[in-house]
């Protein structure tokens, strides 16, 4: 049993960065991937970034080049770095968990399919 807790959201000008933190708490054994996805107001749900406990990592086109996720195993928390932010990336952030290998967790990101969630971070932009 694995709890989420996200952090780190808030408002931010056009342009700017935030860091968004991603605490787990309960034990995670084995294989794990963490992923970010996030939803704006009257559209779908998107993937955002995701990475395993080796550290491979992936991104959304809409991601790449601007956001970096990261982790630190031993503090159980998962971090996305939000630089150079859009008014598109205005959303609610949230941090997933699955506890698969990288060859199923990639489409677990794809399709939202997670075995835990945490309760979102809203990010606005201005």
């Amino acid at each position: 049993h694995v709890q989420l807790v996200e952090s780190g959201g808030g408002s931010v000008q056009a342009g700017g960065s935030l860091r968004l933190s991603c605490g787990a708490s309960g034990s995670i054994y084995g294989d794990a991937c963490v992923g970010w996805l996030r939803q704006a107001p009257g559209k779908e749900r998107e993937g955002v970034a995701a990475i395993d406990e080796s550290g491979t990592s992936s991104y959304f086109d809409s991601a790449k080049g601007r956001f970096t996720i990261s982790q630190d195993n031993a503090k159980k928390t998962s971090f996305l770095q939000m630089d150079m932010v859009k008014s598109d990336d205005a959303g609610m952030y949230y941090c997933v968990l699955k506890n698969v290998a990288w060859d199923r967790c990639w489409g677990a990101l794809r399709d939202g399919d997670f075995e835990y969630w945490g309760q979102g971070t809203q990010v606005t932009v201005s």
